[in-house]
């Protein structure tokens, strides 16, 4: 059978005609594109087992939570962004600029000296990260119709996969070798293959438009509400107390920025998220539900490498090494429910029973003790993993197939947005949550002389190691009852978004590519014969 491939909205394939070729451009593109996600998923987690070492050499644990944050955040804000100007000027040229300011901000943090430089570096990192991920998923979305996407996209779950274990065990890989710089070096060469996968095997639209309209003050407005929202999180009940003035002028804030955008995406041209998608149930729904398994992932696997070092008496790499079955699970159950999607067409019931497992895997982590076995632990982990293997990726094409091509960036980059932001308030959250519970429960303690010279603002996990068994014990002790209780807090999270999934209408994957152009003729891109 043959095949062609006609001009898609934002980006298409350099190929012939066949068949072949097109499977064959397909990959080349498919290749730079999990490069860039690599790059992207890799530095939400490579910090993770590094961190305790990185934040006492800097001495700077009271800002542990924001090496995470920073990036977070400044991603969350540029999704949005990067899918609307994709949808309106084409992926390609942006795609190129994410990563170079991706490779930016690798390069500030590898210089860092202090902990304000490394944030500004992890914040700089995340401004290019959230094009990385958007653009990727958008640009399957271009070539690849909706019924033979799942396999792809669960290639990509496979990827989120990889790195949350590759990560930490870099992470630890680096800061017990050549240093945890490393973490920062190592994506000059990788963003370098992007840019090139990205300039032979990507071509963009070459469709004539007119000039594209930007929504720079619904920009502004979502940016302002973004932090605004993390930094009430952030910073309520620990630096501020939640009553005081500078809390309760960010929530005024939140909400007058919130509501602002509301009212000028109701009149923008071309809104950066237009508020129509929020008349499609199933958008609703799975966005919903991506914000709840954010707040649930990022929350709990920000800090169980910390976990692990500090509590086992893991070395940083090994600890990376403990999250592979999280990995496996992730893996094997992404994988395999995307090839049954492409396979039956059928994807409703994924998600739903990824929910429910998530929420079992936090519950059995909220019963873990200074005691509990490292063989527990990892198991509890490789559970939460098959649940957001069943979930993340399924929930992206649900939303994808909702909407027509000419939109699914922005629709693409919204539900990624309410996913982030989950991930925002996860890690502050758990993060604002496990910091005061662990320093009221190591007040008043010693430290002795053990080589945390700084006080419990310097501890790293050798200096625990180096400590008087006593005085070990008492903050091993510490750090298990600070963080396992939380887990159990977001449990009933999970149980909603299932509830919330139960009612997706399961709608027939699209078996082509379908566009309206400006013209207003319909553009139909066949499926490809992909297998």
């Amino acid at each position: 059978m043959t095949s062609t491939i006609n001009p898609a909205p934002a980006g298409q394939l350099a190929g012939k005609a066949s068949g072949g070729e097109s499977r064959r451009g397909i990959w080349l593109v498919f290749s730079g594109l999990m490069v860039a996600m690599l790059l992207a998923s890799l530095d939400q987690t490579i910090f993770s087992t590094a961190l305790p070492t990185i934040v006492g050499e800097l001495h700077g644990v009271d800002h542990m939570l924001w090496v995470t944050t920073a990036y977070i955040l400044a991603s969350t804000i540029m999704m949005p962004v990067y899918g609307k100007v994709g949808d309106l000027i084409g992926r390609k040229s942006i795609f190129i600029a994410a990563i170079s300011l991706f490779m930016v901000g690798s390069v500030v943090g590898g210089l860092a000296d202090s902990m304000t430089a490394l944030i500004i570096g992890r914040a700089i990192q995340g401004l290019g990260g959230g094009g990385l991920i958007i653009l990727s998923q958008a640009i399957i979305a271009d070539i690849v119709p909706a019924r033979e996407r799942g396999k792809y996209m669960g290639i990509m779950g496979a990827v989120f996969a990889l790195s949350s274990v590759a990560g930490p065990l870099m992470g630890g890989f680096f800061t017990e070798g050549i240093g945890w710089r490393w973490a920062f070096w190592m994506n000059l060469p990788l963003g370098a293959l992007a840019i090139t996968a990205a300039v032979f095997f990507l071509h963009p639209h070459t469709r004539k438009q007119e000039r594209p309209r930007i929504d720079v003050t619904g920009i502004a407005l979502l940016a302002v509400a973004s932090s605004a929202l993390v930094l009430t999180t952030v910073w309520g009940g620990t630096t501020y107390a939640w009553t005081s003035a500078v809390i309760l002028g960010l929530i005024a804030l939140t909400v007058a920025a919130a509501t602002g955008f509301v009212f000028v995406e109701r009149r923008a041209s071309e809104p950066v998220m237009p508020l129509r998608m929020f008349r499609e149930r199933n958008f609703n729904l799975t966005t919903a539900a991506g914000l709840i398994t954010g707040i649930a992932m990022f929350g709990a696997l920000a800090y169980m490498p910390t976990y692990l070092q500090m509590v086992t008496g893991a070395s940083a790499t090994k600890a990376g090494l403990l999250m592979i079955p999280l990995m496996g699970g992730l893996l094997v159950t992404s994988t395999l429910s995307g090839n049954l999607v492409s396979r039956t067409g059928r994807y409703k019931a994924f998600p739903i029973i990824g929910s429910v497992v998530v929420g079992v895997s936090l519950a059995l982590l909220s019963t873990m003790t200074a005691d509990t076995s490292v063989v527990v632990t990892c198991t509890y982990l490789g559970v939460m993993g098959i649940g957001l293997g069943l979930s993340m990726q399924i929930l992206i094409l649900i939303v994808q197939n909702t909407f027509p091509a000419r939109e699914v960036g922005t629709a693409t980059a919204a539900n990624n947005y309410f996913r982030q932001i989950g991930a925002s308030l996860g890690a502050a959250i758990v993060g604002t949550l496990f910091a005061t519970r662990l320093t009221d429960l190591l007040t008043g303690a010693s430290l002795g002389a053990g080589g945390a010279g700084g006080g419990a603002n310097s501890l790293t996990p050798d200096a625990v190691h180096h400590l008087p068994a006593a005085v070990r014990d008492v903050i091993v002790n510490a750090y298990s009852d600070a963080l396992t209780p939380v887990f159990l807090y977001l449990v009933p999270l999970l149980g909603i978004a299932a509830v919330l999934l139960a009612f997706v209408t399961e709608k027939p994957l699209a078996t082509t590519i379908e566009d309206t152009p400006a013209d207003s003729e319909q553009l139909r891109v066949p499926a490809l014969p992909l297998d």
